[in-house]
């Protein structure tokens, strides 16, 4: 099933993702900066592995997250709720990741933190612009 194009055009519009983890029957949640790789619908996202949510995830590749537009204004309440799975990028795919990657952020390229690609599995978004409380689903 092919994604809504309002979903895609949410993400990719957005640069701010809500990561929840958790190891050891433990939850957690940290902020990532991300930018969206339509071709293969994941999420790519830099983070050091001493990092706890790295850690997590590291122990536990399956997450979920949020991505949202902060608004006060109820008909324009949109987000979305993910589920995926962690992947550690290597080679051919890390080099593609980091070139989309530091283009977006091009800071980043001092930082030595390593990327990463969540790998979307379920995508739920609220979009109050097309009806109080709509709901578009997508799941792999």
């Amino acid at each position: 099933m092919a994604i809504d194009k309002r979903i895609i055009d949410f993400i990719k519009a957005h640069h701010l993702l809500a990561l929840a983890t958790s190891k050891d029957n433990t939850p957690y949640c940290a902020n990532c900066f991300y930018v969206y790789d339509e071709k293969k619908n994941w999420l790519i996202f830099s983070s050091d592995t001493k990092t706890r949510h790295a850690q997590d995830f590291i122990a536990n590749p399956n997450v979920a997250g949020t991505i949202a537009l902060e608004t006060k204004e109820i008909s324009k309440i949109q987000g979305v709720q993910l589920l995926g799975t962690i992947l550690e990028l290597r080679e051919e795919e890390l080099k593609i990741a980091k070139t989309k990657y530091l283009k977006a952020f091009p800071y980043a390229e001092k930082m030595k933190a390593q990327l990463w690609a969540m790998q979307l599995t379920f995508i739920k978004m609220t979009h109050n612009k097309l009806g109080f409380g709509k709901k578009l689903v997508w799941q792999k």
